[in-house]
């Protein structure tokens, strides 16, 4: 075997994969929790402030989540990944200290939007950029455990959040929070290893004569869109059936069965991707993830509201599983770190602008039809790209993705 070629196994690899879940636990399972965080901080410690403008604390910290992955990418080609992979845990755990003390608007941003999400992002990047370094035939199946950290997340968080706060109060909240983030995050620090020698990049951080090539910039248009729209039902999900009059203790638990419902579409997804490729899933579940968007502003009763959250877990799990997948296929491995940071960058942009678009929506119509109808259309015509670009740009440079 030479050094170029992944082991696709064994103990070594598998605690790769395991720490980069707890990982992703860490930090995307952390921000996807941000709906419970949305509908308390709109009901009590913000509830001067317009659901658009605490959206934004949950959007930077969503696309600061994924902005500094370029970074963390190229730093992990350069063979540097354990001691930013510290920093970035120590400031993890620290921020979920500091947002218990928080009291006003800036603070909040400041603390959980944009630090606690820029260390968040550093520590995603290594997690999901170092997968072909140990994998090759099974890299749907690793993407798949790894993604399930994300809904692991964030099913513990909001749960552990809501029943806390009416106990302890919400500064002994965040407290427990950042205990639970000391354990899951010393696993990996624990755990993950780099196998390639490093790389050295010829061409700057963010490498842009690469999007002239057809594959980059028609596949990234797609990522764009798709996180325009695929945010949205996780984020409002929760107040949107307090308006309709579901009980604020049965509401709260939306979030954390639509991450348990996404958990089993990742793992799925992970394993289909292997065998029929990344497009084929994700193309069909992106649409499906978009009619599910229609139709959630429409459920007003405690059971329709369930079966939109599991069936949205479900089928946007399989995207989010998916879509860096074929991100993998377009370059070297050596140079998977910073290939995958540019394209998360891409979805970045769609994920700081999605909710806080979808907040305006809200506001501006006084209900969530409008704001379903406008993440649903940009989840849709997502999907629509990707068939497209498969078909009509990307040719048989896929195979079988």
């Amino acid at each position: 075997m030479t050094i170029a070629e992944p082991p696709d196994g064994g103990l070594r690899a598998w605690l790769v994969v395991i720490g980069a879940m707890f990982a992703i636990i860490s930090s995307f399972g952390y921000i996807y929790s941000w709906g419970v965080f949305q509908s308390y901080y709109q009901q009590v410690l913000l509830k001067d402030n317009t659901a658009s403008a605490i959206a934004w604390i949950g959007s930077t910290q969503s696309a600061l989540s994924l902005l500094p992955t370029i970074l963390a990418g190229r730093l992990l080609d350069k063979g540097m990944l354990k001691i930013p992979f510290f920093v970035s845990s120590i400031f993890v755990v620290g921020m979920t200290l500091l947002v218990g003390q928080c009291t006003k608007y800036w603070h909040f941003l400041l603390c959980q939007g944009i630090v606690l999400g820029f260390a968040c992002g550093m520590i995603v990047g290594p997690a999901i950029s170092i997968i072909p370094h140990w994998f090759m035939r099974k890299r749907g199946t690793a993407v798949g455990f790894i993604a399930i950290g994300s809904s692991i997340g964030g099913i513990v968080f909001p749960i552990a959040v809501r029943k806390l706060i009416p106990r302890i109060g919400f500064p002994w909240t965040m407290r427990v929070v950042a205990l639970i983030l000391l354990f899951t995050l010393a696993i990996p620090n624990l755990t993950m290893a780099t196998r390639l020698p490093p790389k050295a990049h010829s061409s700057g951080l963010f490498d842009f004569a690469s999007f002239k090539k057809p594959t980059f910039a028609a596949y990234g248009l797609t990522t764009f869109f798709a996180f325009l729209g695929i945010y949205t039902v996780l984020t409002y999900i929760d107040i949107s059936a307090v308006s309709a009059g579901i009980s604020p203790d049965s509401s709260f638990y939306l979030v954390a069965i639509a991450n348990a419902g996404s958990g089993v579409g990742r793992i799925a997804g992970g394993y289909l991707t292997d065998r029929i490729g990344a497009i084929t899933v994700i193309a069909p579940t992106t649409f499906c993830t978009g009619l599910i968007t229609f139709a959630w502003p429409f459920a007003k009763s405690e059971k329709q509201f369930t079966a939109i959250a599991a069936l949205y877990g479900l089928l946007s799990g399989a995207y989010i599983s998916g879509f860096i997948v074929p991100v993998y296929m377009l370059g070297e491995t050596a140079d998977t770190g910073r290939r995958l940071g540019m394209f998360l960058c891409i979805a970045a942009v769609g994920a700081v602008c999605g909710p806080p678009i979808s907040g305006a929506i809200y506001k501006a119509s006084g209900g969530f039809e409008g704001v379903g109808f406008y993440a649903g259309a940009t989840t849709i015509v997502a999907s629509v790209l990707m068939v497209v670009s498969k078909r009509l740009v990307l040719g048989k440079f896929w195979g079988k993705y």
